[in-house]
């Protein structure tokens, strides 16, 4: 076995998710993903704790199965959400043989399933969870890489050193915690300002997400106000969305388009009330992720990029007496920060052209 397999099993287990004696353990990853599961099996055994493995969540080809045979109409299995309320530890492995096999999948049976299911994602998400990648060959051949050069991109990007991550990460942190006001402009098309005052700014170093690589907080969900084009696409529901344009009055999506597969943005956005809403303002800060992938668990934490995500805010970036944004859904989108942009905090510009004020050269 790759010996970076079993550093990226024990970063997840002894960095991500604190593993302990006597955990609960549950490993929801595709077969393809099995060499590293094995690993994780190994670190979970040295720890003490307890596994099992399921294909729930990453077993696409099962799920498109269901939801095609389905009639549309769902209610949250018991039997599953049982099981994550008796977890400790929930450990999701991207990978796949085939990135676009929920692509024939109704969008509007696909959203049904999310709001279902989302008893279970709220449990999840009250675990030590953490969510990574395993570098399997169908998410390189996405991403235009050789299987091999796209394990060294994974690996580059996962395997690091998460406590001098982190420092870097915290010069921003110091500037968006405090503040009121975020701007962000890009080009012609992108100019948003939101309210996070507040709303803690989380600096993601690698715990929750693997890799980390960002700087995020919730916006208060009426505050948003402006238009928005994702200039890099995104795939949802095994699908591509491109250019999305977002216009955004009182906090909500008010007009929206997009250059490719319009209809699942729609479909998305009208999941539910808070779908039309942002849930997150993230700002990506890994430098070891120099390339876009296709894969948002990385393009998101590229340097150079802001993401913002409509849908549901994270319990942790939303402050005490301020309103969470709920909604069953959480989809990412990136914008390019590289030229012609700046990210303003209380009327002070922080970084231009995708460089941070505290770099070297900076604003």
């Amino acid at each position: 076995m790759d010996p970076r397999i079993r550093e990226h099993a024990e970063i997840i287990a002894n960095h991500s998710v604190d593993l302990q004696e006597g955990d609960n353990v549950v490993i929801d990853a595709h077969p393809v993903a099995e060499d590293l599961v094995v690993a994780l099996h190994e670190v979970v055994g040295d720890h003490g704790a307890n596994p099992l493995t399921t294909s729930q969540r990453t077993g696409a080809r099962q799920r498109r199965a269901f939801l095609r045979a389905s009639d549309g109409e769902f209610e949250t299995p018991e039997h599953e959400l049982a099981l994550i309320e008796e977890t400790d530890v929930y450990v999701a492995i991207r990978a796949s043989d085939n990135v676009t096999q929920t692509s024939d999948v109704d969008p509007e049976v696909n959203a049904a399933y999310q709001q279902a299911h989302s008893p279970i994602l709220e449990e999840r998400l009250s675990t030590r969870w953490c969510l990574t990648q395993f570098p399997a060959p169908a998410n390189a051949q996405l991403a235009e890489m050789s299987t091999d050069a796209y394990e060294n991109f994974v690996w580059d990007a996962v395997n690091k050193d998460w406590d001098a991550q982190r420092d870097h990460q915290e010069h921003l942190v110091e500037i968006m915690d405090p503040a009121d006001e975020v701007r962000i402009v890009s080009g012609d098309e992108t100019d948003v300002t939101m309210s996070v005052e507040g709303n803690p700014t989380i600096n993601d170093h690698g715990e929750h997400n693997l890799p980390g690589g960002e700087v995020f907080t919730a916006p208060v969900p009426d505050s948003v106000e402006g238009e928005v084009l994702f200039d890099m696409p995104l795939y949802h529901q095994g699908r591509e969305i491109t250019d999305v344009f977002l216009e955004f009055e009182g906090g909500e999506v008010v007009s929206h388009s997009a250059g490719k597969n319009e209809d699942l943005l729609t479909e998305v956005l009208n999941t539910d009330d808070g779908a039309r809403r942002l849930g997150e303002l993230g700002i990506g800060m890994n430098r070891d992720i120099d390339r876009f992938t296709y894969n948002m668990l990385f393009d998101e934490k590229m340097g150079d990029t802001v993401h913002m995500a409509v849908g549901r805010a994270y319990d942790d970036t939303v402050g005490e007496g301020n309103e969470q944004n709920h909604s069953s859904v959480h989809v990412d989108m990136i914008v390019d920060m590289s030229e012609d942009s700046f990210i303003e905090v209380d009327g002070e510009v922080v970084q231009r052209n995708g460089t941070f004020r505290f770099e070297e050269g900076g604003v």
